[in-house]
């Protein structure tokens, strides 16, 4: 009779476990901020909804920006570090008028569009169109192209 070497089975269930957990990660994430999205009360709702209709529908407020890039992001992430300089080349962007708003996610007064928009991981980028509506969301680093290519199929 063989002997089972446990650990090396154990080891080889684990990194079956973790690649299909990478595979499946954007439908993993996809599902907690559903989630996380159905558990934010009445009030939480409520609160950005005129939070996001106040300073992001730009048909309202009559603001010059064709676009909202939100990046809820935090400063000790390593991938969001990497998110800056497209944050800031997102910024000048001459064809399109893009308000970039950084929301750092360990702030209080960012909970409750954290809890509104489902926010699951970091960093987690959302455009929005000139009326607040959401259009595109993704998680982990995009390259400046990605957006400028999602931002002028928007217009």
């Amino acid at each position: 009779m063989k002997k089972i070497n446990w650990p090396i089975v154990l080891l080889s269930v684990l990194v079956l476990l973790l690649l299909i957990a990478y595979v499946n990660k954007n439908n993993l994430n996809e599902f907690i901020s559903n989630t996380l999205q159905k558990q934010a009360s009445p009030e939480v709702i409520l609160s950005a909804e005129e939070m996001v209709q106040k300073n992001y529908n730009y048909q309202k407020n009559k603001q010059d920006f064709e676009f909202t890039f939100l990046e809820f992001s935090s400063t000790g992430c390593a991938v969001c570090k990497q998110m800056e300089p497209v944050l800031e080349e997102i910024k000048v962007l001459k064809k399109v008028k893009v308000n970039v708003v950084f929301l750092h996610i360990m702030k209080s007064e960012n909970q409750d569009l954290m809890k509104y928009y489902g926010i699951s991981a970091v960093p987690m980028q959302i455009l929005l169109d000139k009326n607040g509506k959401e259009f595109f969301r993704h998680y982990g680093f995009i390259s400046s192209a990605d957006l400028k290519t999602k931002l002028i199929q928007q217009k």
